[in-house]
């Protein structure tokens, strides 16, 4: 079974083929998939790089089913994840500076490459990992994108004692609590009127929520806008001190209206987050279980992968969305 996206909207079931994996790949039986806002702009056409018609899904768990000539750290009957970097070059500037995930080469699961809206997978072996054992199929799918691009925006943010969160969703309810975990005073901005996000989000930790037009109790040290709304942007800036950092995680996100100067100077900083890296999958996957994060799922067929979409493009989610094949 596969769902594949030929025009912009809509997934069509189709079917094909098992796929036959290449030197240095292997296949995997797709066992869960998340769904990811990413998903959304690939189907709805708000990535211009996407390859189409495509297989979505690049939060991709499930059983190594063959491995081809060259993969040797992988075994038939492995459990893999399989993230949304799904090749680099290794050879350019950015990748022998740990950068690979600005590489121009980069190919990435789900957008360019057939991702995991399927029974099978094909995967370039030296872009799946192992997952901790302390998650269930359904459990670790979030991780590899909600997880590891939360990660690296809470990084980007560097510290802060005060961090505030635009978009209580997949990603921002996972690092939430790594960020309780280190001992952060975590902000969850949402939509307003979410009370069921911004119940979860004072379950977890967080020291306040509220709608993300409401002002915090104090000022943010950084903020990180998951949120594909640009006008966040300036309504983040106007609540984070001199020196503070926000920081957008999205993919792809609305123009961000003009603001005054004033709301950025103070040496206040606007920076985007591009992708992942493959030390981000490693040190993420480390840190999960020893917080331990906790993901709040959603589940729904393969089958109804439309509806799962229509949910997260209505803001229905709570937590994260998960595919069981």
């Amino acid at each position: 079974m596969t769902l594949m996206a030929r025009a912009a909207g809509r997934l069509e079931l189709v079917h094909r083929d098992m796929p036959i994996a290449g030197p240095g790949q292997i296949l995997v039986r797709v066992r869960t998939c998340g769904v990811c806002r990413t998903d959304l702009h690939v189907v709805d056409g708000e990535l211009p790089q996407t390859k189409i018609p495509i297989i979505p899904g690049h939060q991709i768990v499930g059983v190594v089913e063959q491995t081809a000539d060259g993969v040797t750290d992988l075994a038939i009957g492995d459990r893999v994840g399989v993230p949304w970097l799904g090749y680099s070059c290794g050879v350019c500037a950015f990748c022998t500076s740990g950068r690979e995930n600005l590489c121009r080469h980069a190919r990435f699961t789900g957008c360019t490459i057939d991702g995991g809206y399927a029974d099978c997978a094909v995967v370039d072996a030296r872009y799946a990992f192992a997952l901790p054992d302390a998650y269930s199929d359904v459990e670790a799918a979030p991780l590899l994108c909600a997880g590891l691009i939360g990660y690296r925006a809470y990084r980007m943010a560097g510290a802060a004692a005060r961090l505030g969160l635009y978009g209580f969703g997949a990603a921002a309810h996972l690092i939430a609590q790594v960020a309780v975990h280190d001992g952060v005073d975590v902000f969850a901005f949402t939509s307003r009127g979410d009370a069921a996000a911004q119940q979860l989000a004072r379950a977890l930790g967080c020291a306040w929520a509220g709608a993300s037009t409401e002002a915090p109790p104090a000022t943010l040290d950084a903020a990180i806008v998951f949120a594909p709304v640009g006008a966040l942007v300036p309504i983040a800036l106007s609540h984070i001190g001199p020196g503070g950092t926000v920081v957008c995680a999205g993919i792809h996100m609305s123009d961000i209206p003009s603001f005054p100067y004033e709301l950025l100077w103070d040496e206040r900083v606007v920076r985007s987050v591009a992708n992942l890296t493959r030390q981000d999958a490693r040190e993420f996957l480390r840190i999960a279980p020893a917080v331990p994060v906790k993901t709040h799922v959603q589940r729904y067929d393969l089958t109804d992968a439309n509806h799962a979409l229509d949910d997260l493009r209505a803001g229905r989610v709570t937590g994260a969305a998960v595919l069981v094949a």
